[in-house]
């Protein structure tokens, strides 16, 4: 007998492949001038992958995909494994809004004519098809922080930005015109319902919003964002980094996201009874992030510097504004999750390291395990953590290191059977290798203090 997940898989692979079939990219470069296509894909580490390909080309391709050799990009292979096909997602197309003769698309992964399960838009798939299956869409926005840098990468690029408490500073924000202007008039053009720009806590940090959408739709966006955000800081001559914690003294960059599940049209999340506006379900959901929370790190937090950030002391503006700690609040951000309104939270433990697809993926896994497990997030906490948290008792601490984050996912049965062995797997002991190597790199700092003892 087919399961509910097996049906609604196969229902979004006919619909996929009827997408894919009735969008002609040949005929659409030809109606929109473009030249080349950039058929991409993201690695287990969030590389962001490509072949440019002539649009003369692009009718094979769109059908059988580009051709890679996965053991050279962050995948579990090696080199004796067949190539690796991209094959693109016609309904991904985005037009580069600063050379408009290049189209983007993203790319689902194959081998020998199967999809590779530890593919990271793959296992986002997947999740979304579990959801789908309990009747649900689950719908994301993200918060995506970054700093624009020199481009040898050793400060920020406003040598004027000085404040101690930079946050939403006009001037500092207005310095940099030029470049929030081309990004956000990037976003407008390709309609992604951009609504605001800020210069964030940290000198040298801006944060750019857009609309919340279906959480696909929302992770192939985030990734071009930050290819997009990247390419035209280089235009200005400048260099942007979505590097967790670029500077120990200023305040990090996150990804909050904010998730809410929808049915029929309407908001489940939502309960005018409900408290603070949120459903049972919402709550379950929630639970399913607090249970999980030492595992998923592994994935909304994945590289070493990640935890100089969740993990780190005040900073010169006053606070880190990354929780440290498993708890959920109202509308207060020093918790690792916050609900600011009704039908919705915010989940502010994720940094700009996180894979795009890899993000909505764990968020997605764990809190559908909440739901059908109908976890209790347990009593909401109203303080502030970052003042009083040491008086809470029994509530989890995040992991103070990569490694730890490592070992907590391979132990979590629930994320290794919803996200799967391959991926799981494979992305293990590509991390712990990188932890190795991080681990026989020596800093000045072990010189300094333990060269004489």
């Amino acid at each position: 007998m087919t399961s509910r997940t097996e049906f609604a898989r196969e229902a979004e692979g006919r619909a996929s492949v009827s997408a894919k079939v009735s969008l002609d990219l040949a005929k659409i470069a030809k109606e929109r001038g473009i030249k080349y296509f950039l058929i991409s894909y993201v690695d287990l580490f969030g590389g962001l992958r490509a072949k440019l390909v002539p649009a003369s080309a692009i009718g094979p391709m769109q059908k059988e995909g580009a051709g890679f050799a996965g053991f050279a990009t962050w995948l579990d292979m090696s080199p004796a494994d067949p190539d690796l096909f991209a094959v693109p997602d016609p309904t991904s197309l985005i037009q580069l809004p600063w050379k408009e003769e290049i189209g983007w698309l993203a790319a689902d992964l194959y081998m020998g004519g199967e999809e590779v399960a530890q593919g990271p838009r793959t296992v986002l798939k997947r999740q979304l098809a579990a959801a789908a299956a309990l009747g649900y869409e689950v719908k994301t926005g993200v918060e995506c922080e970054y700093f624009l840098i020199t481009p040898d990468g050793k400060g920020i690029s406003d040598t004027s930005d000085t404040a101690e408490k930079p946050c939403y500073d006009q001037s500092a924000l207005m310095r940099r015109y030029d470049v929030i202007k081309d990004i956000c008039d990037a976003m407008i053009k390709l309609g992604w319902g951009a609504y605001q720009n800020d210069h964030e806590d940290a000198n040298g940090q801006f944060e750019m919003n857009w609309n919340y959408d279906n959480a696909l739709l929302t992770a192939d966006r985030h990734v071009f964002f930050k290819y997009m955000v990247k390419s035209i800081a280089e235009q200005h001559g400048l260099r942007a980094t979505f590097m967790p914690k670029p500077f120990i003294n200023l305040t990090g960059s996150g990804c909050h996201a904010h998730v809410s599940l929808w049915s029929k049209g309407k908001n489940a999340f939502s309960d005018p009874k409900g408290e603070l506006g949120v459903s049972q379900l919402g709550y379950h959901f929630i639970g399913g992030l607090i249970h999980n929370a030492d595992a998923l790190c592994a994935i909304t937090n994945p590289t070493v510097n990640s935890y100089k950030r969740i993990n780190a002391p005040r900073t010169i503006s006053g606070a880190t504004w990354a929780p440290n700690t498993v708890t959920y609040t109202g509308n207060n951000r020093t918790h690792m999750i916050r609900i600011p309104d009704a039908g919705r939270f915010e989940f502010r433990l994720a940094d700009g390291a996180a894979n795009p697809y890899l993000l909505q993926a764990g968020l997605t896994a764990a809190g559908l395990d909440g739901i059908e497990n109908q976890r209790d997030p347990g009593k909401r906490l109203d303080i502030n953590m970052y003042t009083d948290g040491h008086k809470v008792k029994g509530a989890k601490r995040l992991p103070l290191n990569m490694l730890d984050a490592l070992r907590a996912l391979e132990k979590s049965r629930v994320l290794g059977e919803r996200l799967g062995q391959p991926f799981v797997t494979g992305y293990l002991k590509l991390k712990n290798e990188e932890w190795n190597a991080y681990s026989r790199h020596l800093t000045q700092w072990e010189r300094d203090n333990t060269l004489d003892i």
